[in-house]
């Protein structure tokens, strides 16, 4: 029978709020396993102990934050609103039905006065590792890293142009030196010192600090990068780095690594990269580093009717080339960047039946070049093929992949919310923190 239903928004009813939050809510689970506590140690030196007004509690304005990226709340303005009418949101701030809730703008005046030269937020990301750390959640010893792309707040038709010197690679000393060392071992006089070079970048006029990315099979336009790195164990979030979007993804990861091994003591076995990571010094650096790097192959398609480099065959004992006819490329220089060049004989090469697929230079030279480094790639190429390298390759899309769609459909980092690469990094690295949050808590209640 159709019966309309009573008015009862006017009726008084003697409830406690704890009653309205269900027992199986996220929130619940949160406030249950992870104790915010330690954000009072961590903001103590930037609140005055005897001047000015009580502030609202720090730590209800770090869990208003992380309510927003638990839920994907874009706006701090609607933040607010969701607050007021969301029952769970005022339980687990500890507000009552009538108190009220802080004011949106409490956040952005912290953000940009109280905590603006400061290191706060990388901190609170790094408290959340070390929880999932003490609950045995992270391994230490397989990680995973990539990047992903954040719009950044900037209209891409709206920039100047600049010219500016190409930032000086971390790893040049070292490439310098053993360049310098290969060009004696092969009686090479010494290089002159290497000329500073400029390139020209496109500037945004409404976020300067955002990088004009354009890549294949991405949007072009201004963005930055979120450098991400998760562990193989229960994928928590061990590392987030923000650079512009017209950054390499190989430049600042071997800084990273580091950082991860010093400050969480991380005894690091393997990394597993995609293809945008397969740079000579990055292999380097993880020989050096004793660690076993598995990188995804980047193809390259030889022109139409030319050999590829893999059909001539490297002797590393004589240090030559030999192509498939059994003609000898010989060491020739050292170039700046690192690399030898290998040249024929021309006299052996002229009546050779290969001869239009080597070359089709009129002196009929071939010209092969090898990085002094290479020996490092190939080991990471033998890596890639063992068994334990296709193993860990195929847990990318389980663990860092994963990490990012989650971050983007479900925490809104698909857009930059803020301004400037300071304001990016706070997005980022409170969206990884809400996302380990929540997993520790989910784990730990299941458990």
């Amino acid at each position: 029978m159709l019966r309309p239903i009573r008015a009862k928004q006017v009726e008084l009813e003697m409830v406690s709020i704890d009653q309205l939050v269900p027992d199986d809510h996220l929130l619940r689970k949160i406030d249950a396993t992870i104790d915010f506590s330690f954000i009072y140690d961590k903001v103590k030196p930037y609140y005055s102990e005897d001047n000015g007004r009580p502030p609202i509690d720090p730590v209800m304005l770090f869990k208003m934050m992380f309510i927003g990226y638990l839920y994907g709340i874009r706006s701090e303005r609607q933040l607010e609103k969701e607050i007021e009418t969301n029952i769970a949101y005022r339980w687990f701030l500890g507000l009552s039905l009538t108190d009220s809730v802080p004011h949106h703008s409490t956040i952005s005046f912290n953000r940009h006065k109280r905590f603006k030269e400061t290191d706060i937020f990388q901190e609170i990301f790094d408290e959340t590792v070390l929880l999932a750390m003490k609950h045995r959640m992270v391994g230490g010893r397989a990680l995973f890293t990539d990047s992903t792309h954040l719009k950044a707040n900037a209209n891409k038709r709206k920039f100047t142009k600049k010219t500016v010197q190409v930032e000086t690679r971390v790893y040049i000393e070292d490439l310098n030196k053993a360049v310098e060392e290969d060009r004696k071992a092969h009686g090479k006089k010494p290089l002159p010192e290497r000329d500073k070079k400029e390139k020209e970048i496109k500037v945004s006029t409404t976020d300067k600090e955002s990088g004009y990315m354009f890549r294949d099979g991405k949007p072009e336009g201004f963005f930055y990068l979120d450098h991400r790195t998760t562990d193989m164990k229960f994928n928590i979030i061990t590392d987030v780095h923000l650079t512009p979007g017209n950054i390499h993804d190989s430049l600042p990861y071997l800084n990273r690594l580091d950082r991860q091994i010093k400050t969480f003591g991380f005894n690091v076995e393997a990394v597993g990269l995609d293809a945008g990571y397969l740079t000579i010094p990055l292999c380097k650096g993880l020989e050096d580093r004793h660690i076993m790097g598995v990188i995804a192959h980047r193809r390259f398609k030889p022109k139409k009717g030319y050999l590829p480099k893999w059909k001539f065959t490297y002797n590393k004992e004589t240090d030559t080339y030999t192509c498939p006819n059994g003609s000898t490329l010989s060491y020739a220089t050292t170039n700046r960047e690192g690399y030898r060049q290998y040249h024929s004989n021309p006299a052996e090469c002229v009546n050779c039946p290969l001869l239009n697929q080597c070359t089709k230079a009129k002196n009929h030279k071939k010209v092969l070049t090898r990085h002094v480094w290479e020996d490092s790639k190939e080991k990471v190429r033998e890596h890639r093929l063992s068994a334990t390298g296709k193993f860990l390759y195929k847990k990318r899309k389980e663990t860092i992949e994963r990490s990012f769609a989650d971050a983007k459909q479900l925490h809104g980092l698909r857009y930059s919310r803020l301004h400037s690469l300071k304001g990016a990094s706070e997005q980022a690295l409170m969206t990884a923190a809400a996302q380990n949050i929540k997993k520790i808590a989910n784990h730990l209640s299941a458990s």
